[in-house]
């Protein structure tokens, strides 16, 4: 195990991280690129550690309607089990040869009763049948009031609808060089009053333990106004840096991993609200500079942003006066 005994003595840690000090039962990065916690908890059942709420509302677009369109196949196909095993003979108005057909008949008559549709064709007979659909037309109100109240709160949640670049950087900074990473709003809502918070995660030895230790970066700009453009984040490395001094093979060796939480206020919803990312040693480049993003119209007029340059970067040069090497 190589590992920096320290990295830089003026540099001030932070004990508020959340992460616990001792390296060794972390496994892999503590954020992923998606902003959640590295985490896999076990001790407690799958049911028992799952908020169907929160797995929902987070749940991809076209996944979370295919969610919805399974469950209502699959509660149909329980009632039309259960309709066929009490007896189809207990449907009046049926219109069916073959078993087939008898189950098909027994499952759209469910589908109809569940979305209390009723075309009235087919109706239950006897008390037990008719318990069922009572039930069942009951079962499907729940279940569409649900569905219902999903489809708002995905559509109404708050979100900052932030991307970060994949890759952070090592470039020249005024006399020096400096930390950068790149965030772009790419949706027509309006963020004010952002406010950014940097940590350096470093995996260093004490006492011939490997432990965590959490050190602040300072940011050029730490707080904005509002955010319409590109944001390009930046941490000058100095003599109070955490990076002064490390190159990018000292990084690997103590498994450093950048954390970045932007915190704003949605206008639209009177909210705050909070992405995050991560960038592991391999996620940043050395010397290397982002390109522009945004230019002005052809008429003028306008500005123009392009979210698709997010990632976008040159190589360049370091500035020597600065103790940074790629190597």
């Amino acid at each position: 195990m190589s590992l920096l005994k320290k990295v830089n003595t003026s540099a001030k840690t932070d004990e508020t991280t959340g992460f616990g000090t001792n390296r060794s039962m972390y496994g892999g990065r503590l954020i992923n690129r998606d902003g959640k916690a590295n985490v896999d908890k076990t001790g407690i059942s799958f049911f028992g550690k799952l908020s169907w709420y929160h797995t929902l509302i987070q749940m991809r677009g076209l996944k979370f309607l295919t969610f919805i369109f399974i469950s209502f196949l699959a509660v149909n196909l329980v009632f039309a089990s259960i309709y066929y095993l009490i007896g189809v003979k207990h449907l009046g108005g049926m219109e069916a040869n073959t078993t087939t057909e008898e189950f098909i008949e027994a499952y759209f008559f469910s589908a109809q009763t569940f979305t209390t549709v009723g075309y009235g064709r087919i109706n239950p007979t006897g008390y037990l049948t008719s318990f069922v659909a009572a039930f069942e037309a009951f079962t499907g109100l729940l279940f569409f009031a649900i569905a219902t109240g999903l489809f708002y709160a995905r559509f109404s949640r708050p979100q900052a609808f932030l991307r970060f670049s994949d890759n952070a950087v090592i470039a020249p900074y005024r006399e020096a060089n400096g930390w950068m990473c790149r965030i772009v709003p790419y949706k027509n809502n309006s963020l004010t009053d952002l406010e950014v918070k940097v940590n350096a995660a470093m995996s260093l030895e004490e006492n011939g333990k490997e432990v965590n230790k959490f050190y602040p970066l300072d940011m050029e700009l730490s707080k904005v106004n509002a955010l319409s453009l590109s944001w390009t984040l930046v941490h000058p490395i100095n003599d109070k840096s955490p990076l002064y001094n490390l190159s990018a093979e000292d990084l690997k060796n103590n498994k450093a991993e950048i954390i970045v939480i932007v915190k704003g206020f949605d206008e639209t919803f009177s909210n705050t609200v909070v992405s995050r990312t991560s960038y592991t040693h391999d996620e940043i480049v050395y010397g290397a500079k982002f390109l522009p993003m945004y230019h002005r119209s052809k008429n003028g007029g306008t500005t123009i942003l392009e979210v698709d340059k997010l990632n976008h970067f040159e190589k360049t040069e370091l500035n020597r006066s600065n103790p940074v090497s790629p190597v």
